[in-house]
């Protein structure tokens, strides 16, 4: 049966907010996302403290650059010992290349479309070819470059699946349990989620902001089931 992981989002400013979330998180959740927020606070501390709790960090800092200096990022990621890291698929099949042929490294997740993204705003962005499309492009792209996994709105992960094969491994940001009048523009349930393919979603402000954040979680994992 597929599984899908919950990967909570460490989206905070400080290491003490962070391991105050990992502590309440701690037995329930296994993978952590550390974006450009706690990371430009607080640097590699973040990662080692998601470490000493035991879970595993999705580095998320959506690195798009000439391929040499992605490259290099990448290896000081694999250094500090995370599990996988983004970048953006649009930087290229040269630079997921130049990653992909790193001896030891961390999984590559590429990104096609942020989920902030509408219709309207990717073709103001100079995307002219509309979302499910670019989507599918840059998945392509990515994949016969050598990513692991595919980041994208669980809106075109079903279309994803269906021409990659299961063995795609679609990481899936976007999710909300409940319509929350945000900046997320293609935001679906947990359970919407898993049902479209995603191999793990992203989970940031519906558990971060809950009165009690592990039972948010919980609520979230019972809705995988």
């Amino acid at each position: 049966m597929h599984k899908t992981e919950l990967i909570a989002a460490l989206d905070t400013d400080t290491l003490k907010s962070a391991e105050n979330l990992l502590k309440k998180l701690e037995g329930r959740v296994k993978f952590f996302k550390i974006g450009s927020v706690l990371f430009t606070a607080e640097g590699p501390a973040a990662v080692d403290l998601v470490h000493k709790h035991g879970g595993k960090v999705f580095l998320d800092l959506k690195f798009h650059d000439i391929p040499n200096t992605v490259k290099g990022a990448v290896r000081n990621a694999a250094a500090m010992g995370v599990y996988s890291v983004s970048l953006h698929l649009s930087g290229g099949a040269e630079m997921v290349k130049a990653c992909a042929e790193l001896e030891k490294r961390p999984k590559l997740w590429g990104i096609t479309v942020l989920t902030s993204f509408d219709e309207y705003g990717l073709f103001r962005a100079g995307y002219r070819c509309g979302i499910a499309k670019t989507v599918r492009n840059l998945a392509a792209l990515g994949l016969a470059a050598g990513a692991d996994g595919v980041v994208c709105s669980p809106l075109e992960a079903a279309a994803l699946k269906k021409e990659h094969g299961p063995g795609l491994k679609l990481i899936t940001p976007g999710i909300r349990p409940q319509s929350r009048g945000d900046d997320q523009k293609r935001a679906v349930t947990p359970a919407a989620a898993r049902e479209a393919g995603s191999d793990f979603i992203v989970v940031g402000r519906p558990i971060i902001a809950a009165e009690d954040p592990a039972e948010a979680a919980a609520a979230i994992l019972e809705d995988l089931k």
